[in-house]
């Protein structure tokens, strides 16, 4: 599985929470503590909100360990919101265009997780996607394929409805299938303003998921990138975690509200 990290709030340098910290996003790349995988050596992301209202994205397929573009970009790049993203393959080509995160207009996206027996319903998922949207798809991972979809089903307006629906369809496809691996999603999204993140599965296995507010924001990782759960809340099974820039965070946990219990199912 892959390993990411978001931040919203005043600008800081990316280096801060991507390169410095002792358990690091480019230290997981090589060494993750609570991935399925050790070593998310196949390729990497970052994106980040600038002066433009849509993202800046710069993705490689090498190590994030080895590549010192990446290094060099966090140390000069500060943003006020941004996501960055190893990543572990899980079935799909190592390319550039298979790299987290996603962009569509003002929304990034990035997902930990799989969709089980992906490559015995792929047809049948893309062909659920508009052709407007269609046209966007560059890569071929499940990941994009789940994004697109969801912004077809209404993204924009409601995040957490849209994607219970889309991972409804999704699991209706594998039970269509007879596929019996599990469908794991943990994943974020953002406009550069708002962000959510999602931690769902099907078999209540879902990768982990934590959060910590700071004295300049809010920062959502896979695993605390200090090395220790100490001043990490941890993202309940099923929930889902919701903020605005500069504002309050608030967690759905996977009892509350009709949208939960929905997603729930369809995860």
């Amino acid at each position: 599985m892959c390993r990411f990290l978001a931040y919203s709030g005043e600008p800081v340098f990316l280096s801060e929470l991507v390169c410095a910290p002792a358990h690091s996003l480019v230290h997981q790349s090589l060494h993750a503590d609570e991935g399925k995988t050790e070593t998310n050596g196949d390729g990497f992301g970052i994106g980040w909100y600038g002066e433009r209202a849509e993202p800046g994205v710069y993705r490689d397929i090498s190590p994030a360990w080895s590549d010192e573009n990446l290094v060099n970009l966090c140390g000069q790049v500060r943003a006020r919101t941004f996501f960055a993203h190893v990543r572990a393959a899980t079935g799909t080509a190592t390319a550039r265009a298979n790299c987290h995160p996603f962009a569509h207009g003002p929304y990034l996206f990035m997902h930990n997780g799989q969709i089980g027996g992906y490559h015995r319903i792929k047809r049948r998922l893309e062909a659920l996607i508009p052709d407007a949207l269609y046209d966007r798809r560059r890569g071929s991972t499940d990941s994009e394929a789940i994004f697109l979809l969801a912004l077809a089903n209404g993204l924009a307006d409601d995040p957490v409805g849209a994607m219970a629906e889309t991972l409804a369809q999704v699991r209706g496809l594998m039970q269509g299938a007879g596929v019996c691996e599990p469908l794991r999603f943990t994943a974020l999204l953002t406009d550069g303003e708002t962000l959510t993140a999602y931690r769902w599965a099907c078999d209540g296995r879902p990768p982990s998921l934590y959060y910590r507010e700071t004295e300049t924001g809010l920062v959502v990782v896979s695993e605390p990138i200090d090395g220790c759960r100490e001043g990490w809340t941890v993202v309940p099974k099923g929930g889902t975690l919701r903020a605005r820039r500069g504002g309050p965070v608030t967690v759905q946990g996977p009892e509350l509200g009709a949208s939960a219990a929905r997603a729930r199912v369809a995860a």
